[in-house]
């Protein structure tokens, strides 16, 4: 559905990433929402400043706000995939052993683990 939507593909300002906000429901809360169900909260949480960034950068109304799901999309399928991926390293390493977040993330780290000290 997304595929060949690449309206918005500059980078984004870190307040308006979808990064954080990510992390925060699938890994940190664990709720399982669909993508739809995300973008609409990632939408409402952000509104202000998305917006403001729309102006900033001039683009219309219109593009952007068919190009931002898409951009949010390509984010939320690749870090879905690497919660995927934590999930399954706390299934073998146990509970509390796997570290996730938006800063490890910010320093090249998809997560950590802790095992046996």
């Amino acid at each position: 559905m997304y595929r060949p939507i690449k309206i918005v593909e500059m980078d984004l300002p870190k307040e308006i990433q979808a990064i954080s906000m990510l992390y925060n429901v699938y890994w940190d809360q664990k709720k399982f929402l669909s993508f739809e169900d995300f973008y609409h909260e990632y939408l409402k949480t952000n509104q202000e400043d998305i917006e403001e960034f729309r102006q900033k950068i001039t683009i219309c109304r219109d593009c952007f706000y068919r190009g931002l799901p898409a951009r949010i999309y390509r984010t939320w399928a690749s870090i879905i995939t690497q919660i995927h991926a934590g999930y399954v390293a706390e299934s073998v390493f146990g509970s509390k052993t796997v570290a996730m977040s938006s800063i490890l993330d910010r320093q090249g780290a998809d997560f950590q683990v802790t095992y046996k000290g």
